[in-house]
């Protein structure tokens, strides 16, 4: 990844947001949901939960089939289904393209179905859209990094269709503030949460 990296998200891609403004009266409450898929689940939730304007960083699966999957079944990479994060968050307060910055500056979007030692399609880089907004929003900042040359590898997040979104069982939820001394959580997950909280150090959610 090239030190271009922080002027294209954090510059240039900020105009993506401004366009979308429609100039009207902010709503008392403005929820929106988007399901993105960057590796283990862990890693997504954890950073989520510390973005301003995020309600709720809920880990589960999509893209798959089956009825009601389990984390087993997703496990053995044949479901189709990858690890998600379904993020609910108020348009009052922050915007789908901010959630996309973070998305790209957390996980590597150049690795096939792999983030480190996590390999599988279950690990695969997604965006599953709901609408047609989500997708030519996700669309256009993935053509913005290719464009600018961010990576010296092609990306390769796919955009997929949200059909279901079915949340994992309960020991996953909010499992790093819960497993905080667990050696993947130390490794793996807190070096992506410091990324998150030195580049958006200004979006972060106050500490109660």
């Amino acid at each position: 990844m090239k030190n271009l990296f922080l002027i294209c998200l954090l510059t240039s891609l900020s105009m993506l947001g401004q366009n979308n403004s429609t100039g009207k009266a902010p709503k008392q409450s403005n929820f929106e949901t988007i399901t993105l898929a960057g590796g283990c689940y862990w890693c997504v939730e954890a950073v989520y939960e510390n973005l301003n304007g995020v309600k709720s960083a809920i880990s589960g699966f999509a893209g798959g089939k089956m009825m009601n999957p389990s984390y087993e079944d997703v496990s053995t990479g044949r479901t189709g289904y990858a690890e998600a994060v379904q993020i609910t968050y108020d348009k009052n307060v922050t915007n789908l393209d901010e959630i996309f910055k973070v998305f790209f500056t957390v996980h590597d979007p150049t690795t096939l179905n792999r983030q480190g030692a996590d390999a599988g399609t279950q690990y695969r880089s997604a965006i599953f859209y709901k609408n047609e907004e989500q997708k030519t929003a996700a669309q256009a900042i993935i053509n913005a990094l290719k464009k600018a040359k961010v990576y010296d590898s092609p990306i390769v997040t796919t955009l997929e269709p949200l059909t279901k979104f079915y949340k994992a069982e309960d020991y996953h939820q909010n499992y790093y503030a819960n497993n905080k001394s667990q050696p993947y959580c130390q490794m793996v997950i807190q070096p992506k949460i410091e990324k998150f909280e030195k580049l958006f150090k200004d979006r972060l959610k106050k500490k109660k």
